[in-house]
């Protein structure tokens, strides 16, 4: 990590100096925190800006929300007064030296400069130690054995009772798997099987047969009945002892600990995208939960968050291990008014887990991450919770109208959570009773902050750091670092980050030449503006457009050949699911993008 520290040590300084620009800080206590970062990333090397930076900015959250700083925040930091010695130029502006008191009206720009030093390498793309992996998977498996604790009756009553009455409105359609209309992901599947050769599908489990018939989800068409006997040529039906388990992986989230992803098998990815996507149908245009459980649109908890950060009206609310902790035996319950909804929903779950180290896990809950079902569930579970709280704060009996009520001010979007402030306390007493965890470093109801899905704001203002996924690239193949280095850049010089950005724009013309300023919607790589204007080296007089000769983004196709029923497969579902306006790539069924990867090839394309 030493190559990199003279390269963090410069982010660092731009970042400082751009952030005393924007709320007129002292030059000197610039210097003084430049110091600092040297000295503690000569010791502490990057885990100092990607944890313990972090951990600066969270105690600055919590100071905010309480509106005071008290004596055991910022503990390892020195003092002075009542404001931590480091980046006191800073936190002056919004704290009282002498009391640590909330000042009356403090600076914004100092908040957000705050923020954005101490979280900009909080998502650095790193490997997390072996220790930290270990101590991850030991979480993920503690919790199986939590999901065992019953709830108390008396609330699991009310579980049910809601459940019945609220779902049993919202997906009032008789199950028809006709209506349904599979499709594979773009990611990666438990047999490693990617690509093209997803649709020649070679296995189907025995348990999805009843809900997706293989003749209905596997064919093309009912002519290819001739090549059906027992079942379809070439597919073997699995028992569901021989199912292949969820494939769990470990990809990078932070420093501080990886992301834990849980990969099914083909077939099941297949059957759960077909439900997904009428549970999300469903959801968002019914009249009670559309506008509130949301999968689509993230802007609505964000403006909330906004709106709420300034009237106190609203808590923002964000659970730990959130997909983790949703019981297999309560959604079971959720979905049980709907009997062929529910055993469908159960079919294409899969019930095993096989860790890194090898090791089977039999799970309780109902699906980690990776399963298309997870999103959708779980909204749907925290959903009931936080009805079930309200209706027994209130002392309203379970009806539709109360029901509709209760959740005018509820808002669900995965595990962000919005509701109204006076709610808060049973609402996470609820939560906890049903075995979720209610993250506290990142929920916020008591001060003038909040946080949802991405937007962080403070007294309706937007302080969103912007974060710096990759070091400098060293080469032109480093194509992803390239373009996360261009777009990181043009999001500071918007927030005016201008030396940053400057920074940033310096080390990619290095590597690559000097590149035009386009629009944000230009498929080029180039430098936005204010003006949201573009250069243009010429007019294209066929295409009667401006154009310019630039980097464009491609992606990295493998040989993937496909043909037959499975070809034809592939182009009535694509058919199904695609806009009509959307552009067809007429090499799809011999070739297929590596996921992940793309190239980069200077050509001529429109700035706009």
């Amino acid at each position: 990590m030493k190559s990199h520290e003279q390269d963090l040590l410069l982010v660092c300084r731009s970042i400082l100096m751009d952030a005393a620009a924007k709320c007129y800080t002292d030059i000197v206590s610039i210097r003084r925190d430049l110091i600092t970062i040297r000295s503690r990333l000569s010791h502490e090397s990057v885990s100092f800006v990607t944890i313990t930076l972090p951990t600066f900015g969270k105690e600055f959250e919590k100071a905010l929300d309480r509106a005071r700083i008290t004596a055991s925040d910022f503990q390892g930091w020195k003092k002075r007064m009542c404001l931590p010695a480091f980046l006191q130029g800073f936190t002056r502006l919004v704290f009282d030296a002498g009391t640590g008191e909330l000042l009356d009206d403090p600076d914004i720009a100092a908040i957000e400069g705050i923020r954005q030093i101490a979280y900009s390498f909080k998502k650095l793309s790193l490997q997390c130690t072996p220790e930290r992996e270990c101590k991850a998977l030991s979480g993920y498996k503690e919790v199986e054995c939590i999901l065992s604790d019953a709830v108390p009756s008396g609330d699991a009553d009310l579980f049910n009772q809601v459940s019945r009455l609220l779902w049993g409105n919202v997906l009032n359609e008789q199950y028809d798997c006709s209506q349904y209309i599979p499709r594979h992901g773009p990611g990666q599947t438990a047999e490693r099987i990617s690509g093209n050769r997803k649709y020649a599908h070679r296995s189907w489990h025995e348990r999805l047969e009843p809900f997706f018939p293989s003749d209905l989800f596997l064919m093309s068409c009912y002519t290819q009945l001739d090549d059906v006997g027992d079942g379809i040529e070439g597919v073997q039906y699995v028992v569901e002892e021989n199912e292949l388990p969820v494939r769990v992986v470990l990809v990078p989230k932070t420093l501080k600990g990886p992301r834990i992803i849980a990969i099914e098998p083909v077939c099941m990815q297949y059957a759960q995208q077909a439900l997904a996507s009428y549970l999300i149908r469903k959801l968002e245009s019914h009249w009670i939960t559309g506008g509130h459980l949301n999968f689509s649109d993230q802007t609505i908890n964000q403006r909330l968050a906004v709106s709420a950060s300034s009237d106190q009206s609203l808590a923002t609310i964000d659970l730990s291990e959130a997909s983790d902790r949703v019981s297999l035996s309560l959604v079971s319950d959720m979905l049980s008014v709907h009997r062929d909804f529910h055993d469908a929903v159960m079919a294409c779950r899969s019930q095993a887990a096989q860790l890194p180290t090898g090791e089977i896990l039999n799970l309780k809950k109902f699906a980690s991450m990776g399963s298309a079902l997870c999103f959708p569930v779980e909204a749907m579970f925290f959903f009931t919770l936080i009805t079930c709280a309200l209706l027994k704060r209130q002392e309203l009996p379970v009806t539709l109208r109360n029901i509709s009520n209760v959740t005018r001010s509820v808002y669900v979007y995965g595990d962000d959570i919005i509701i109204p402030v006076d709610e808060v306390e049973i609402v996470t007493e609820t939560l906890t009773s049903f075995n979720c965890k209610v993250n506290t470093d990142k929920s916020f109801w008591t001060g003038k902050f909040r946080e949802s899905c991405g937007m962080d704001a403070f007294d309706g203002c937007e302080v969103t750091p912007t974060y710096i996924h990759h070091f400098r690239p060293s080469n032109k193949g480093q194509v992803a670092e390239i373009a996360s280095l261009i777009a990181t850049s043009n999001l500071l010089y918007k927030k005016g980050y201008w030396l940053t950005a400057s920074l940033f724009k310096d080390w990619i013309e290095e590597l690559l030449g000097q590149l035009p300023v386009i629009k944000e919607t230009s498929p080029g790589l180039g430098w936005h503006s204010y003006q949201n204007g573009f250069n243009y080296d010429t007019w294209n007089r066929v295409l009667h457009r401006f154009e310019i000769n630039t980097y464009v983004l491609r992606p990295v196709y493998q040989n993937d050949p496909l043909d037959g029923w499975s070809a034809l497969l592939k182009f009535f579902l694509s058919s199904a699911l695609r806009p009509s306006f959307a552009a067809v790539d007429e090499d799809h069924l011999s070739r297929s993008p590596r996921s992940g990867t793309s190239s980069m090839k200077r050509r001529r394309t429109t700035p706009y």
